[in-house]
């Protein structure tokens, strides 16, 4: 899995630069990535605050176990049925 460029306190500092009036393209340049990364996290993050990202990430990985977990369960069940014959 790919890591993030920027931390949780990053994304939140530039957004809040957005916040207070500073034009999009200086935190661009400043942090050197593009202009729909910014728009993609104000999106995504707007409103929060750092502890929020974070726990929203935990939440988010725990529901990619959970799937994966599903999905194990779920071929499980159907070699056991191919096991026991069709009906």
């Amino acid at each position: 899995m790919k890591t993030p460029r920027f931390t949780e306190v990053q994304i939140m500092g530039v957004l809040r630069q957005m916040e207070v009036g500073v034009p999009a393209t200086e935190p661009c340049r400043a942090h050197g990535m593009s202009g729909a990364t910014l728009y993609k996290w104000r999106a995504k993050y707007g409103g929060m605050d750092a502890s929020l990202i974070s726990e929203m990430k935990a939440m988010a990985g725990e529901n990619r176990g959970l799937k994966r977990l599903y999905a194990d369960a779920s071929v499980q069940n159907d070699l056991r049925r191919e096991a026991l014959g069709k009906k």
